[in-house]
């Protein structure tokens, strides 16, 4: 069983409100029986609930990676606050009294061990999973439905670009909507955000000036699209196995949800991680309709200091329901990390892991892999923004040999060479952290290292840098999480 820690249970949780509720249960000491078997594997007890009978709960670790929850509950959330309620229990020091585990529990591991000797045994007979199968026909009939839907949508943008934006009225937002509807029907699900992106940033009602500058961007991209969507998919029908573009992110621009088989497949995925989250935060994503739970973080045994995200999708409709992402202040030890086509900033993902502390020497490791050269930085950043398909908001982490203020009383970072970068608030965060820096310790603004985002500001023509977390000894000072 890993180590049990409050940091640990937190982010098991579904969301805050079961992070309270299950804590709840342990405040109000709601649970009449609390037990674990003989190798603490396995923990489980009864909690009192509205009905007479109390609801049989157990969180079983025979996996220490993927722990299995239990629960007699109706609860939809999983898992429910009853199970969580145990954790936080055990990792207040409550008495857990050694009893067998209970016979259905163990039915349900034996059937489980079952399932994982066959998987062993057809392994190491060197019997291949069946792989999934494609059924081309129907993937070409997609293929061609995704090509006219991006001949309409053109259609749509070049309009837009010859009348300006200007004409566009409320008669218009109408039409622009049932575009957007429309292009679901198209299997162009990327591009259907995008296009909600625009439309979003056209009726806001905010500073339409400034809003007219970023709309023309967002009609450079989807044009950018258009065009590489199109030279990809004609490429594509004529492969005789329509394989995926496994190095770029035109797919997902497509609107292709990534599998953990097909990253497999492609291998984009890494035997033995040790991740260390640098900065957290949510969001709400208009133009995809969803709650993003959006993670930074630094893998420690990988070679660079290249900044990998983690993504939380949670739609509207179904968000109540899901799990919502938090900070993670421990190290995520993964047993294998799967990452996804794309530049800077990669998104990761993995099926389980194991919590430990972080050391001291985690961050030293951590300071040792920032980069020194602010010059450079700009390079590579300037080099990502120019793609018009690429993630605008670059994040790396950088050392600062100096964290001062300047005569006009602007925040800048200096590097070793006295390179100077100015720190401000990305209007796009929604969330400041220079009012923060005043606050820092005074030894924390010299040689310390810094997660930074970037964000090139269309009106004045340069880059903005927005500090997210700061570096010292042994010490994480998060700014945003």
């Amino acid at each position: 069983m890993p180590e049990l820690t409050s940091t640990y249970v937190d982010s098991l949780a579904p969301n805050a409100a079961a992070i309270k509720n299950g804590q709840g249960l342990v405040r109000k000491k709601s649970f009449v029986e609390l037990h674990q078997s003989e190798n603490g594997e396995l923990l489980f007890g009864k909690c009192a609930g509205s009905g007479k009978t109390p609801y049989e709960c157990s969180v079983d670790f025979i996996a220490p990676d993927s722990p299995v929850f239990r629960c007699s509950c109706p609860s939809r959330q999983f898992p429910c606050k009853h199970a969580l309620g145990l954790l936080y229990a055990y990792t207040e020091g409550q008495t857990f009294t050694p009893a067998p585990v209970p016979e259905d529990i163990a039915s349900k591991r034996e059937k489980a061990e079952k399932r994982e000797e066959n998987k062993v045994k057809q392994a190491a007979e060197g019997v291949e999973p069946k792989p999934k199968k494609v059924n081309k026909s129907a993937l070409k009939k997609k293929i061609n439905a995704q090509l006219e839907g991006l001949d309409l949508l053109e259609k749509l943008v070049l309009s837009f670009v010859r009348s300006g934006l200007s004409t566009i009225d409320k008669s218009a937002a109408k039409t622009l909507q049932g575009h957007v509807k429309q292009l679901g029907n198209y299997y162009l699900s990327g591009a259907q955000i995008e296009l909600r992106r625009f439309a979003n940033l056209m009726f806001s009602g905010n500073d339409q000036e400034q809003n007219y500058t970023y709309a023309v961007e967002q009609l450079t991209r989807l044009h950018a699209f258009i065009k590489k969507g199109r030279a990809y998919l004609l490429a594509r029908s004529e492969d005789p196995e329509l394989a995926l573009d496994h190095e770029s992110t035109i797919d997902e621009w497509l609107g292709h949800a990534w599998q953990l088989s097909e990253l497999k497949e492609y291998g984009l995925v890494k035997e033995g991680a040790e991740l260390l989250q640098l900065s957290f935060y949510s969001y709400n994503d208009a133009a995809r309709q969803e709650f993003v739970d959006l993670g930074f973080w630094l893998d420690l045994s990988a070679e660079g200091g290249e900044i990998r995200r983690t993504f939380n999708y949670r739609p509207y409709k179904a968000a109540k329901l899901m799990r919502e992402e938090d900070s993670f202040f421990d190290i995520a030890v993964v047993p294998q990390l799967y990452t996804y086509p794309g530049e800077m900033n990669a998104r990761i993902r993995y099926e389980s892991m194991s919590p430990r502390p972080v050391q001291g020497a985690d961050l030293e490791q951590a300071a040792a892999k920032a980069h020194r050269s602010y010059s450079e930085v700009f390079k590579k950043v300037k080099n990502q923004i120019k793609n018009p398909l690429s993630d605008k908001q670059p994040v790396m982490l950088l050392h600062a040999a100096a964290l001062g203020v300047t005569e006009n009383g602007q925040y800048v970072m200096t590097d070793g060479e006295g390179t100077r970068l100015l720190l401000e608030d990305l209007p796009t965060i929604q969330q400041g952290t220079v009012g923060l820096l005043p606050f820092l310790p005074a030894g924390a603004r010299e040689d310390c290292t810094v997660l930074v985002m970037f964000e090139h500001d269309l009106d004045q023509g340069r880059l903005r840098a927005q500090p997210l977390s700061v570096i010292k000894d042994e010490e994480i000072i998060r700014l945003l999480y």
